[in-house]
C-alpha cells in the first residue's frame, strides 16, 4: 500500500490588493510590508517542522512566502503554475461592488456558486469553478504522489485551499463552502491512496487577527 503524504497547504502573505479587497486571480501582485513580515513569522513557526519539499504557485505573492520557509529549511521552492488562483479575466483588480455594477450577470452567478460560469475574458482566458477545481486537485495529487511517506508544504491561494477543503469534506461543487482562510494560515491534510483527508484547519496563532477572522476572509480577495 502506498504510504501517506502529509501536506501543509498554506495561503500566501498579505498583499495591497488583499487590504483593498480587490480580486487578484492570476494578477501577479507582490506581498506588501505586512505580508513580508507574515511570511518571515510563518517561517519561524515552521522552523522545526520536518519538511521534505516545498511547492508554490509561480505568482510572486506565493513564491515570496514560500521562499522564507525554504530559506530556513535549506530547500528549493518548486514553482508550479497549476497552484495558481482561479483566473477571473477582466474582473481581476476590481472590487466586489465594481463587479456587481459592471458585470451583474457574472456577479450573480459568482454568488450563486454556479460551477460552470466563466467571467469575461481579459488579457487571460478565464476558468469556470469546475475547471479550476480539477486543476487544483490534480496539482495537489501530483505533488503528493511524488513524496509518499514524506511531508510537503504547498504555498498557494485562497481558491486552491478552498478546493482542498471542499474535496476532503466532500462538499459538492455548486454549493457554498464557507471557512476562514487567513493570509499565511496553515492547513494540514493527508493524501492516502487517492483520498485527501483534513487533519487540522486554519492554524494562525502567529497572526494577531487569527483569533477572530473577519468575514471578508471568506472571499477570494
Amino acid at each position: 500500500m502506498t504510504q501517506p503524504t502529509d501536506i501543509l497547504i498554506i495561503r500566501h502573505g498579505q498583499t495591497a490588493w488583499n487590504t483593498q479587497k480587490r480580486l487578484q486571480g492570476h494578477s501577479d501582485i507582490p506581498l506588501n510590508e505586512n505580508g513580508r513580515l507574515q511570511a518571515v513569522t510563518l517561517a519561524k513557526i515552521l522552523r522545526d517542522e520536518p519538511l521534505d519539499a516545498i511547492f508554490s504557485s509561480d505568482l510572486q505573492r506565493a513564491y515570496q512566502t514560500a521562499y522564507e520557509i525554504a530559506k530556513i529549511h535549506n530547500l528549493p521552492v518548486h514553482q508550479d503554475r497549476s497552484f495558481r488562483e482561479r483566473c477571473y479575466g477582466i474582473c481581476e483588480g476590481m472590487k466586489d461592488g465594481e463587479i456587481r455594477e459592471a458585470y451583474p450577470e457574472s456577479y450573480k452567478a459568482w454568488y450563486a456558486a454556479d460551477p460552470d460560469h466563466f467571467f469575461p475574458d481579459g488579457e487571460r482566458k478565464t476558468e469556470s469553478p469546475r475547471q479550476f477545481h480539477h486543476r487544483a486537485v490534480n496539482a495537489i495529487r501530483e505533488a503528493a504522489t511524488r513524496y509518499p511517506g514524506k511531508k510537503i508544504a504547498i504555498v498557494t491561494h485562497f481558491g486552491v485551499i478552498e478546493t482542498a477543503y471542499r474535496t476532503a469534506q466532500n462538499i459538492p461543487l455548486g454549493t457554498h463552502c464557507r471557512m476562514p482562510v487567513l493570509n499565511t494560515s496553515i492547513n494540514r491534510f493527508r493524501w492516502t491512496g487517492g483520498t485527501l483527508e483534513l487533519l487540522q484547519w486554519g492554524e494562525a496563532s502567529h497572526l494577531e487577527e487569527g483569533r477572530k477572522p473577519p468575514v471578508d476572509y471568506y472571499r477570494h480577495y
